[in-house]
């Protein structure tokens, strides 16, 4: 087994075996905490060799600096079959995430296991943007013939 592809992005679909990532990123920039990131997904490519034909559990967890989880752990099964000619197997896994809270700012992370193992991690970092100062803009005159 090999994890091809681990990845927090804005969006990802499967398209007939294809896996399309769209704005992969690992950091949130937000003036105040608690910060709701409002739409995120986690996209997987784990591919498979025959002798590993079967069903592979698989478990995510978004875990803060403690190793707390900020969201129920993420369970389920990979079901992998083989085709007669098939030397390898490539499968996509899409978790989409909506409203994910993050109560302070720091460091995150996610978590992947297979079969209670773990096999990879990315990190995800919650960070306070600055506000620029505000400056007075000067009232604007109207153009001539406009009022």
């Amino acid at each position: 087994m090999n994890v091809e592809v681990f990845v927090l992005c804005d969006a990802a679909t499967d398209y007939h075996g294809k896996l399309n990532i769209l704005g992969a990123f690992d950091c949130i920039w937000a003036t105040k905490a608690p910060v709701v990131h409002p739409f995120c997904a986690i996209a997987l490519r784990i591919r498979f060799m025959r002798i590993e034909e079967g069903t592979h559990p698989i478990k995510i967890n978004i875990v803060d600096e403690d190793g707390k989880n900020i969201v129920p752990p993420i369970d389920g099964n990979l079901n992998i079959k083989f085709g007669t000619e098939d030397e390898s197997v490539a499968a996509n896994l899409i978790i989409n995430l909506q409203g994910i809270r993050f109560e302070n700012f720091g460091n995150y992370s996610i978590d992947l296991a297979i079969h209670g193992r773990h096999e990879a991690s990315l990190p995800l970092f919650v960070k306070q943007a600055k506000l620029p100062p505000q400056t007075p803009q000067p009232p604007q005159s109207p153009e001539p013939g406009h009022f």
